[in-house]
């Protein structure tokens, strides 16, 4: 439980020095979870993810770090590393799509593969979900 709360005010530490772009998301798959990002320079995207549907001391702690590839108006192709901590250990490698389809570009869907390096093993994850970008304080 310490190693969450102390990810959770590095990451406001961190949104609040670069007034980067916030947003949320939440990821289906065997184990749900839900995310907190920040996008820095349109280029990387930092999110700090906590698994769901568990008891507090089984939650699962991720850090990813990814890089837009490839951008249009309505998506975005990014691939990146992280790690896990908690449940499941070791390293992340994910590779994904965020869909914006809407004319209100702040809400849209992701998809997500993610190849896991974990003490038990290899894993592929996939996750689907939602994602929401709140505006940047200089109106974008």
């Amino acid at each position: 439980m310490r190693t969450l709360i102390v990810c959770f005010f590095i990451l406001i530490g961190v949104v609040r020095v670069s007034k980067a772009q916030v947003g949320v998301s939440i990821h289906q798959t065997n184990i749900p979870f839900v995310g907190v990002n920040y996008q820095i320079k349109d280029n990387y995207i930092a999110e700090l993810r906590l698994g769901t549907d568990n008891f507090f001391e089984n939650i699962g702690v991720e850090g990813v770090i990814t890089r837009v590839i490839k951008r249009d108006e309505d998506f975005q192709f990014y691939g990146g590393l992280g790690v896990r901590l908690n449940t499941f250990q070791g390293l992340i490698i994910p590779v994904g799509l965020n869909l914006y389809p809407f004319e209100n570009k702040q809400f849209g869907f992701h998809m997500e593969l993610a190849g896991m390096i974990v003490d038990e093993g290899e894993l592929l994850r996939a996750t689907w979900g939602i994602r929401y970008r709140f505006k940047k304080k200089d109106g974008n």
